[in-house]
């Protein structure tokens, strides 16, 4: 076998490695995948999304979502998956989700 192959397969077994997840422990959600999942809970027409107050599904979701990631990433996953859903009242959305998640308003 050539060296350049041997590399790269030392270099897959290594990632491989670092992928393993251990017993007893789950994988995080990346913040797409927050992103994803959190678009997927919201029930909306083109004007507002009606429960993004008082869900316990979404409120669920927000506190693992705290407990995983940094809070600078908080506002980018909340305000990401309002945007996809194309909604005109936007910032009414992103403000009661953060109220709902506990998450202090922004000072700009």
């Amino acid at each position: 076998m050539k060296r350049t192959e041997l590399e790269r397969r030392e270099r897959e077994l290594r990632k491989a490695e670092k992928k393993k997840i251990q017993p007893g422990e789950k994988e995080a959600m990346s913040v797409g995948d927050y992103i994803d999942a959190l678009f997927g809970m919201f029930r909306y027409d083109s004007d507002e999304i009606f429960n993004a107050a008082d869900d316990e599904n979404i409120l669920e979701l927000l506190e693992n979502m705290k407990m995983e990631h940094p809070e600078k990433q908080w506002d980018v996953i909340i305000r990401k998956a309002v945007n996809k859903t194309k909604v005109e009242q936007k910032e009414k959305a992103y403000d009661s989700l953060r109220i709902l998640a506990g998450i202090p308003a922004v000072t700009a």
